[in-house]
C-alpha cells in the first residue's frame, strides 16, 4: 500500500480542524518531515496565523517515532491536547492506518498528591486551616479552598490542578501537592498505585505524542534524572520563550525564610547539635540578609563566604543525620524526613554551588518590597548546556512567530549554543532557520508608527510629552488600546493620568486576574487594557476591539540587572558588541512579540505606536524595525491620527 503523501495529510488535519491550507504551512511541514528524516535540526519562524501547530504535529505523526512537543504557555498546551491533537489524530486514522496515543506530562507539583490530602502536611507548619472553635468550618478562604481540594481529590480523573475550575491560591495548593524531591516514591507511599502524577508519566510512556512544557524540559535535560520518556523527535513550540526559562530552572535562590524552615523541618528528626547549628548557621545568614544592598556580587565578600561556609557545613551534617535516624514518634515520619531532606538539601547545594565560585555563574543579591532580600546564583549563559543536552542523540524542530531578529537566525541561534547558519564542525550541531511568512498582509493590515518627535525617555518616572502623545492615539482610536509599558510602575502611572483625562475604561494589569481583564477587554470596544510583559506576549484579540497597540519605550533589560549586564560584559569582554548581542536583541525579541498583538486574523488592521524616538534616531533602530512586522512605516503624528480615525470609523459603521 503507498505511503500517504504529506500534503495529503496535511490536507486532511486542515480540514479535521476547520481550517485553511496556507502555503507557509506547507513549506514549515515538509522542512519539518525533512528534518525528522535527516535528523538535523530546525529553527523556523511561522507567523501568527500560519497553522504552525498543524505544520509540526502532521510530518511528526507521520514519521511515527516518539515525539516530545515543548511549549512555553498553558494555553497551547490545551490547545494541542485538547483540540489540535485530537482531531488531528482521526483525520489522520484513515489514512495512517493506525491511531496515534498522545499525552500530557507536568512537573510533579502540578499534580494533587493523594498523600498531603489524606495525611495532612507534615510538621503542620502552616497557619491553622481550620477553626477549633468551629469543628470543621473553614476559618478563612484558605480553610474553604481546602475542603474544596478535598472534595476535587474523590472526583478527579487526572488531579492536575489546570483542571480545577474555578482555581486556588498558590498557598492552598502547596498543602496538597509536593515536589519531586518531597515525593516518598510510588513504592513507598501508601496511596501510590492511586497516584496522579505516576499515572500521567505512565501514559506518557505509551504515548507517541507527549506535550510538555519548557521547565520539565529544561529539568529533564540538566538535572540528569529523567522524567521524560525516550524520544527521537523533540519540538519547541513557542521557542522563543525557551532560553529564560532554562535559565530560571538552572538558578538557585537562598532566602532567610527559606533556610529558617529548613532548620524547622530538620529540628525534629536530627540530634541536638546538628539542628544547633544549623540554627545558628541561619541566624547567621539572617542578620547578613537584612543588610543586602541589590546588585551583583563579582566577588563573594568575606562575610558572606563565611556564612555560606556555615551553611553548607552545618547542611551536609544535617543531611547525614537525616539518613542514619529515625524517630518513630514523630507521625508520618517517613513524609516529615523526605521533606526535611529536600529543604536542607537544597540549602546546603546552593550554599556550595556560590562558595565554587564557577566563572560561568553570576551571583546577585535581590531585594523585594514584600518579600526581603534573596540571594541568587544563576548561569551566564545556557548555550553550552542546551547544545551538549538538548541538540544530541536527536532531531530538534523551534518554532516561533519571533525567531529571527534582525534578519537573521544567529542571534537566537547563538543563544541555543548554535553556531552561525551554515558553519560546521566536529561538535557543532547542523541546523537550518526557515522563515515561512506569515498569510497577513502586514503592509496593507497595519501601520508602525514611531513619535520622533518626544523627548527621548530617561531613569526618571514622569514623562508628560509621552502621556499627551498617548491620550491624543487612543482617543483617535476611539479606546481599543493594547498599552504595553516597560515597567508596572509606568502602566499605573498612564492609567491613572488617562482615567482622569479621557474618563475611558482603562483596565490595568494587576487589577483583576488576566483572563477576566482580556475577555473584558475584548467584549468592549471602547476599553484599553494597560499593563507589563505578560502583555506582550499573551494577548490573542482578532477583530476591531484591539486596534493600537503602543507601547512606551523600547524595553531594553535594566542596566541595573544583574545577569544581563554580565551576559553584556562577557560577550565585550570576548570582542563582540556586547549591547547589541544581549540588550538590543533582548528588547527586539520583546518588541516582535508585542507587535504581534496587533494582526491576529486577515479582516484587522491598526496602529503599533512606539513613544520612544530611539527607534528611528538611533543606529540600533534599524535592527529592531527588520525584527518587528514588516507594517507600512511613519513618524507622521498627523498622519497616524488621521488613520486610527478611519479605522475606528470603519469598525463602527461595520454589522455587529
Amino acid at each position: 500500500m503507498t505511503k500517504p503523501s504529506l500534503r495529503d495529510l496535511l490536507h486532511a488535519a486542515v480540514t479535521a480542524v476547520g481550517g485553511k491550507e496556507r502555503p507557509g504551512q506547507v513549506t514549515m511541514a515538509e522542512a519539518v518531515g525533512q528534518a525528522i528524516d535527516d535528523g538535523s535540526h530546525l529553527l523556523v519562524q511561522a507567523g501568527t496565523g500560519t497553522g504552525k501547530s498543524l505544520g509540526y504535529l502532521v510530518p511528526a505523526l507521520a514519521h511515527g517515532d516518539r515525539v516530545v512537543v515543548a511549549t512555553a504557555t498553558l494555553a497551547l498546551q490545551r490547545q494541542l491536547v485538547e483540540r489540535d491533537l485530537p482531531r488531528t489524530v482521526e483525520a489522520l486514522h484513515p489514512l495512517l492506518r493506525r491511531r496515534p496515543e498522545f499525552a500530557m506530562l507536568k512537573g510533579r507539583s502540578n499534580y494533587l498528591c493523594l498523600h498531603r490530602v489524606h495525611e495532612g502536611v507534615p510538621q503542620e507548619e502552616e497557619d491553622g486551616l481550620f477553626d477549633p472553635f468551629e469543628a470543621a468550618a473553614p476559618a478563612s478562604k484558605l480553610g474553604k479552598d481546602l475542603l474544596r481540594l478535598r472534595d476535587w481529590a474523590d472526583e478527579t480523573e487526572t488531579g492536575d490542578r489546570d483542571d480545577l475550575t474555578p482555581g486556588v491560591s498558590d498557598r492552598a495548593w502547596s498543602q496538597v501537592s509536593v515536589t519531586s524531591r518531597e515525593c516518598l516514591g510510588a513504592t513507598k507511599c501508601a496511596y501510590g498505585a492511586e497516584c496522579f502524577a505516576e499515572a500521567a508519566r505512565e501514559r506518557a510512556k505509551l504515548a507517541e505524542v507527549v506535550v510538555t512544557n519548557h521547565a520539565l524540559l529544561a529539568i529533564d535535560a540538566i538535572e540528569g534524572a529523567p522524567v521524560l520518556p525516550q524520544h527521537e523527535v523533540l519540538i519547541v513550540d513557542e521557542a522563543h520563550e525557551l532560553v529564560s526559562r532554562v535559565t530560571g530552572v538552572a538558578t538557585g535562590e537562598l532566602t532567610p525564610g527559606q533556610v529558617n524552615r529548613a532548620v524547622r523541618r530538620a529540628a525534629k528528626l536530627v540530634d541536638e547539635k546538628a539542628a544547633d547549628q544549623l540554627q545558628t548557621a541561619a541566624e547567621g545568614f539572617e542578620r547578613l540578609m537584612e543588610l543586602a544592598l541589590p546588585g551583583r556580587l563579582e566577588e563573594i565578600p568575606e562575610d558572606l563566604a563565611y556564612a555560606l561556609m556555615a551553611l553548607r557545613d552545618a547542611g551536609r551534617n544535617v543531611v547525614s543525620a537525616l539518613g542514619a535516624t529515625r524517630d518513630r514518634s514523630v507521625q508520618d515520619e517517613d513524609a516529615v524526613r523526605k521533606q526535611a531532606l529536600a529543604s536542607v538539601e537544597n540549602v546546603h547545594a546552593v550554599a556550595e554551588r556560590i562558595l565554587g565560585g564557577n566563572e560561568y555563574d553570576v551571583v546577585w543579591y535581590e531585594r523585594h518590597d514584600r518579600f526581603g532580600a534573596s540571594l541568587r546564583v544563576a548561569p551566564m549563559s545556557v548555550s553550552g548546556l542546551l547544545r551538549e543536552k538538548l541538540f544530541t542523540d536527536r532531531s530538534v524542530v523551534l518554532a516561533s512567530a519571533t525567531l529571527k531578529l534582525g534578519g537573521d537566525f544567529n542571534g537566537v541561534g547563538a543563544s541555543l549554543g548554535l553556531a552561525p547558519e551554515g558553519v560546521e564542525g566536529d561538535d557543532l550541531p547542523v541546523w537550518k532557520g526557515l522563515d515561512v511568512g506569515s498569510p497577513f498582509d502586514y503592509r496593507k493590515q497595519g501601520i508602525l508608527y514611531v513619535a520622533r518627535h518626544l523627548a527621548t525617555p530617561g531613569r526618571e518616572a514622569g514623562r508628560s510629552d509621552m502621556l499627551d502623545e498617548l491620550a491624543e492615539l487612543v482617543e483617535a482610536a476611539g479606546g481599543r488600546t493594547l498599552g504595553l509599558f516597560s515597567s508596572m510602575r509606568a502602566a499605573q502611572a498612564a492609567a491613572e493620568e488617562l482615567r482622569g483625562r479621557l474618563g475611558r475604561p482603562i483596565l490595568l494589569q494587576g487589577e483583576d486576574t488576566l483572563g477576566e481583564l482580556i475577555k473584558t477587554f475584548a467584549a468592549d470596544p471602547g476599553t484599553c487594557l494597560f499593563g507589563t510583559l505578560s502583555l506582550w506576549q499573551g494577548v490573542d484579540v482578532p477583530g476591531p476591539n484591539c486596534q493600537l497597540v503602543v507601547m512606551d519605550r523600547i524595553p531594553f533589560p535594566r542596566p541595573d540587572d544583574p545577569l544581563m549586564s554580565a551576559r553584556q560584559k562577557a560577550v565585550e569582554e570576548a570582542g563582540g558588541n556586547g549591547f547589541m548581542a544581549v540588550a538590543a536583541t533582548h528588547a527586539a525579541l520583546l518588541m516582535a512579540q508585542g507587535a504581534g498583538r496587533l494582526v491576529r486574523a486577515t479582516g484587522d488592521r491598526g496602529v503599533v505606536a512606539v513613544l520612544d524616538p530611539r527607534l528611528a534616531n538611533a543606529r540600533y533602530g534599524g535592527f529592531l524595525r527588520t525584527s518587528m512586522p514588516d507594517f507600512w512605516y511613519t513618524t507622521d503624528r498627523n498622519q497616524v491620527r488621521r488613520s486610527l480615525a478611519a479605522i475606528d470609523a470603519a469598525a463602527k459603521a461595520a454589522p455587529a
